[in-house]
């Protein structure tokens, strides 16, 4: 496996939730820390959420509260649990693990990109 594969975007109504996985069980990883992306067309892809290996949690201002970062331990993969959904939380949903640091402007180390899922939400 070479990449993580994504699944569990799709459409949404405001208010509702989606949960979304990363699934990283075929890969040999250096480190397992991973971070959570978004991007809307038109702008920057914008780190929303990290996990380190250790189970260290960040999360951007504008989803605090309303998602939400596990990790199935009995296997690499991760979730990111998104309630309370805004029609601004419409973009594509990349997961990247493996790096050694995730920070709002760098990914430190080599980290693997996983395709991508569309979120929609509607209001």
């Amino acid at each position: 496996q070479a990449q993580p594969v994504e699944s569990g975007g799709g459409l949404a109504q405001a208010g509702a939730s989606l949960r979304l996985s990363c699934d990283a069980q075929g890969m040999i990883l250096r480190n397992e820390n991973m971070g959570w992306f978004r991007q809307v067309p038109g702008k920057q892809r914008e780190l929303i959420a990290t996990m380190t290996s250790r189970g260290t949690t960040t999360y951007v201002d504008s989803i605090k509260g309303r998602f939400t970062i596990s990790r199935d331990n009995t296997k690499k993969t991760w979730y990111l649990q998104m309630n309370m959904l805004k029609p601004e939380d419409t973009a594509v949903y990349s997961c990247n693990v493996g790096a050694a640091e995730y920070t709002a402007t760098w990914i430190y180390g080599t980290g693997y990109w996983g395709q991508g899922t569309q979120v929609t939400v509607s209001s």
